[in-house]
């Protein structure tokens, strides 16, 4: 189904990590689409396979233990899969780039932060150092940092300012898709709120798309178009922001939003889910919530549901929804 405006297609993605304690199914037979200029949000708990689906766009899975097994990805109408190392490293930065959960982590600490935004421009654009270290001042005035800092080290930087270094090394070279991996989890709330305020205008100004990844649903509603909401390795429902907000589908979106605070209803109990993730060395037959959802039958632990459309913007795999047909 992909199409003109489609700029990321995966299609039936399976990812699997073979290890000595067995094999970890990480993704499983997933698909998502994302238009041109829009923003997806790809939601679920901690181990629900959204780092693994990223890391496979960008083609940077360990291997070994990790392997791709099964399905497309198609970027920009490139075949991710099929392409050559040299291909992938011209594409990583120049048509995708990605922000990673911790900037602390993604900075080398002995290099001053302009040099290493520099490097995207050295590597990419083929420009000598010093005009790269100009359009690397220019790149950290963009994000709210004195060009004059590109001297200084990660660690003269806070959190806040590490992870906006860290957004003008993705953006340095203008990507069509920007992948952003739980980008504030490691800063306080008001940081939060202007990270994700730059990097709409930042969207917007470059008219690129994203793949916002996050456990956080007020997040999503701030950022994104549309939300896949992800389980065990899969989608379980896919929709708009009103979609997805206005008319849940799935018992497990329903359950992420029962476990949100409300500040209107202060004695409002927050339901949290019952039970963990499945063991996904170990998953069940039927459908991977069916052990935690209040609403299963017996034929959910029998057999995976279909994904069943129920607008042009929504679907959702669910055997009750599949009865309701």
């Amino acid at each position: 189904m992909n199409n003109h405006n489609t700029l990321l297609d995966i299609q039936n993605l399976s990812v699997e990590f073979r290890t000595d304690d067995g094999v970890v199914k990480a993704v499983n037979d997933m698909s998502l689409q994302i238009e041109r200029g829009k923003t997806l949000g790809l939601v679920g708990e901690t181990g629900a396979g959204k780092t693994t689906t990223a890391l496979s766009i960008l083609r940077l899975i360990p291997d070994p233990p990790g392997v791709i097994t099964g399905g497309s990805i198609t970027l920009d109408g490139e075949d991710i899969l099929a392409a050559s190392k040299h291909q992938l490293e011209k594409m990583r930065g120049s048509l995708v780039s990605m922000i990673f959960q911790d900037p602390m982590t993604s900075l080398n600490p002995v290099l001053p932060v302009g040099e290493q935004i520099a490097e995207v421009y050295i590597l990419h654009e083929r420009i000598n150092k010093q005009e790269a270290a100009k359009k690397a001042g220019e790149m950290l005035e963009l994000v709210g940092i004195p060009a004059s800092r590109g001297r200084d080290y990660p660690h003269q930087f806070s959190g806040g300012m590490k992870q906006r270094v860290v957004i003008a090394m993705a953006l340095a070279c203008n990507p069509k898709l920007l992948i952003a991996d739980e980008p504030t989890t490691a800063l306080d709330v008001t940081i939060q709120a202007q990270v994700l305020k730059l990097m709409k205008e930042l969207k917007s100004k470059y008219d690129m798309s994203m793949l916002m990844i996050t456990h956080d649903l007020g997040i999503v509603a701030e950022v994104c178009d549309e939300v896949s909401v992800m389980y065990a390795g899969r989608v379980v429902e896919h929709g708009t922001l009103e979609d997805i907000y206005e008319h849940t589908a799935h018992p497990y979106t329903e359950g992420l939003f029962h476990s949100i605070p409300n500040i209107d209803a202060r004695a409002h109990r927050l339901i949290p889910i019952p039970g963990l993730m499945p063991d996904p060395t170990d998953l069940p037959p039927g459908c991977p919530f069916a052990p935690r959802c209040s609403y299963a039958v017996e034929e959910c632990s029998k057999a995976l549901p279909t994904r069943i459309q129920l607008s042009d913007t929504h679907s959702v795999s669910c055997i009750l929804r599949q009865k309701e047909e």
